[in-house]
């Protein structure tokens, strides 16, 4: 499969997984940091909006690349349950269920994605392509799923699941396409003040390599509780509250 995606990058592609995770986790605490501790500031939350479509494609990648699907899932669903403290502290000071965090769309994401490849099954061998009207129904899904995301107030609820899917979906298309897909979409719905720079993450999204780079998984995984605690104890530090 990495083959595959190399021969669908640029010739001049020199990002791997590893680095656009560390762009996107750089982007998200410049995002993170504006929302609690500058919130009259713009720049920061514009930094801030490149790390949505990149780790949404991330996801995409990941669930393509995982030897276990299902572990992937579970993995990713116990992390949405270690985060969701954290997150509830650092944005709202106590803990409720008025808004729950990314880890949670993510999660939702892949479950999406794992009905969609059961739904639609294994190619035709006669023709070599997939049931129209099964892809359709799953691709209902999807939409069902991302339907969940928003009732249950999770971040970025449909946007997140629904990229996700866009970046699964044209996976074996060249990636300035897949790419500029994903992060249209993004850029398209969510448009409003700050929003506008979404379309930014098409720049280190297009440089991807199809490379899944060094390791350092579990600090990814990690680094989104742990960096939600540290700014809450910060915010308790500096401002008292």
């Amino acid at each position: 499969m990495e083959n595959k995606l190399k021969n669908n990058t640029l010739p001049f592609a020199f990002l791997d997984g590893t680095m656009l995770k560390i762009i996107a986790m750089v982007s998200m605490v410049f995002d993170h940091v504006g929302d609690i501790f500058f919130t009259d500031l713009l720049w920061p939350r514009m930094i801030g909006r490149l790390a949505m479509p990149i780790f949404s494609f991330c996801i995409a990648e990941g669930y393509i690349h995982t030897r276990d699907r299902n572990k992937y899932l579970i993995r990713m669903g116990i992390f949405a349950l270690v985060s969701e403290v954290p997150f509830d502290l650092a944005f709202e000071n106590n803990i409720n269920i008025t808004h729950q965090n990314i880890m949670l769309t993510f999660f939702l994401a892949i479950a999406a994605l794992r009905l969609f490849d059961l739904i639609r099954g294994e190619r035709k061998e006669a023709t070599g392509k997939y049931s129209a009207g099964k892809t359709v129904l799953g691709i209902l899904v999807v939409i069902a799923v991302a339907g969940i995301a928003l009732a249950l107030r999770a971040d970025y609820h449909i946007f997140a699941v629904i990229a996700v899917f866009l970046f699964y979906l044209f996976k074996d298309t060249k990636n300035y396409i897949r790419s500029g897909v994903g992060v249209a979409f993004l850029a398209l719905t969510r448009t409003m003040g700050y929003y506008c720079a979404t379309g930014l993450s098409f720049i280190p999204l297009l440089f991807y390599n199809g490379k899944k780079g060094k390791g350092l998984k579990w600090l990814f995984y990690a680094f989104y509780p742990g960096h939600l605690l540290l700014l809450y104890l910060l915010k308790i530090i500096l401002t008292g509250r």
